[in-house]
């Protein structure tokens, strides 16, 4: 996505709905009016309401509610996370496009899409991902040991849990990926990644949330324990101020990741856990796991102690339990 159409958004969105001229943002730009021109008309046939006049210039009437390139990194101040933005209209799901691209991408890229057409949650599990929601995935290329890859889901799921609390609602984690508000699930985290030996080469943080999409998208068995937004702050969510918000706070929290000890950062994981003091029971591929959640590890395992008193270590499965 051109860089100068980025910096034509930015420009004419600190002229807050006043005009500039062709001649201004060409001299702002480096570029000729001709050029100016051509991209006006190419954001214009993107979806931007922008007005022109041969005497006034070009205006901006409003930032829509797309989540181009051009809108999320326009006033995005990371230095690492959302520098490239990449977006699809409709994609099979935003981590398997990461993956493909990861490789040669850089670090904190981020992939966006309008749709996902085959989304999923752990253990393979479909996500449905209609229009109004928001499917990110983040490539990162961290340097740290395999064994704590895992705690870059931790990362992913106070990022959301604390932006979404900024928006008033009671938003909470349930272990190991899940966000909730009100005891249903308003995002899943989905973190996959590529090592050889050891040594990862990069890892994707998938993020999906429920925001404007209606309920009625959902399957009836998914409506009983799905939410969105929308649904619970009463009104429609603005998409672009909301990625931006989580991409800052995640790098926020990357900072904190490689320059402070993982303990601050999972105190503050457990003041948001909705899971631990709870009776759950655990489903993995091979068998299931019932007990009390006692503590989470430093490699995001849940410690579950059993009728018997023994304690046991999980490090991932469908978590089951009544949410309070």
């Amino acid at each position: 996505m051109s860089d100068k159409k980025t910096e034509i958004i930015r420009i004419l969105k600190e002229f807050e709905g006043k005009s500039i001229s062709g001649e201004e943002l060409g001299e702002a730009l480096g570029i000729s009016r001709t050029m100016v021109w051509k991209y006006i008309k190419s954001l214009q046939n993107d979806g931007y309401p922008i007005t022109s006049s041969q005497k006034v210039g070009y205006k901006l009437d409003h930032v829509p509610d797309i989540l181009y390139p051009e809108n999320i990194m326009s006033g995005l101040e990371n230095r690492l996370i959302g520098r490239s933005v990449i977006y699809y209209d409709e994609v099979d799901s935003t981590n398997n496009a990461a993956k493909r691209i990861a490789r040669e991408s850089d670090d904190g890229t981020v992939v966006i899409s309008r749709i996902q057409k085959s989304g999923r949650g752990r253990l393979g599990r479909p996500w449905i991902s209609p229009d109004g929601g928001i499917w990110l995935s983040i490539i990162i290329k961290p340097k740290i040991s395999l064994a704590h890859a895992s705690r870059l889901t931790i990362l992913a799921g106070i990022t959301v849990t604390k932006i979404m609390r900024d928006m008033g609602v009671d938003a909470v984690i349930k272990w190991p990926n899940d966000v909730l508000i009100n005891k249903k699930k308003v995002c899943g985290i989905l973190t996959e990644l590529n090592a050889e030996i050891e040594q990862i080469e990069y890892v994707i943080v998938g993020i999906g949330i429920n925001a404007n999409n209606e309920i009625g998208d959902f399957t009836e068995e998914l409506r009983k324990n799905s939410t969105t937004l929308k649904q619970e702050t009463g009104k429609p969510v603005n998409r672009v101020e909301l990625v931006q918000d989580i991409l800052s706070e995640f790098e926020q929290q990357y900072i904190r990741f490689n320059t402070q000890p993982f303990s601050s950062i999972l105190d503050e994981w457990i003041e948001l856990s909705d899971t631990l003091g709870k009776h759950v029971t655990i489903m993995t591929p091979t068998r299931m796991i019932s007990g009390k959640a006692i503590a989470i590890t430093e490699n995001g395992s849940l410690i579950v102690r059993k009728a018997d008193g023994i304690s046991e270590e999980v490090i991932g499965g469908r978590c089951m339990y009544e949410i309070s």
